[in-house]
């Protein structure tokens, strides 16, 4: 382990909230995985996705697919940057949605409420 992956974690992948959405109508379609807290969730997520809050997500990973891409989100990018990271450590082809749904929602995507 390098210096810096000693001080700032293992590297993640990012995607800007346009190229999510690209992947989002493409086959195979990305798993999408929301680390936020259920009250979050319900007050608008990314149609599809599933909630997982990331103080839960260590026990959780065996619902995860190992053969697909996920894409994690939270509310900025911070909470889903700790699970592409956690999910990477474990072998997953994860990434970060840059931004979070702060982003998503500022560009104009697609919104839902409820569960």
């Amino acid at each position: 382990m390098d210096f810096f992956t000693h001080l700032f974690g293992t590297p993640a992948n990012a995607v800007s909230p346009l190229e999510a959405q690209k992947k989002l109508v493409q086959k195979p379609k990305p798993f999408l995985l929301d680390v936020r807290q259920p009250e979050e969730f319900r007050s608008g997520h990314i149609p599809g996705a599933k909630l997982i809050p990331l103080s839960e997500l260590s026990a959780h990973l065996h619902e995860l697919p190992k053969n697909q891409e996920i894409i994690c989100v939270c509310r900025s990018g911070n909470r889903s940057l700790s699970a592409t990271r956690q999910l990477a450590g474990a072998g997953y082809n994860a990434f970060n949605l840059h931004g979070g749904m702060i982003a998503w929602s500022r560009s104009g995507l697609p919104v839902t409420k409820g569960k």
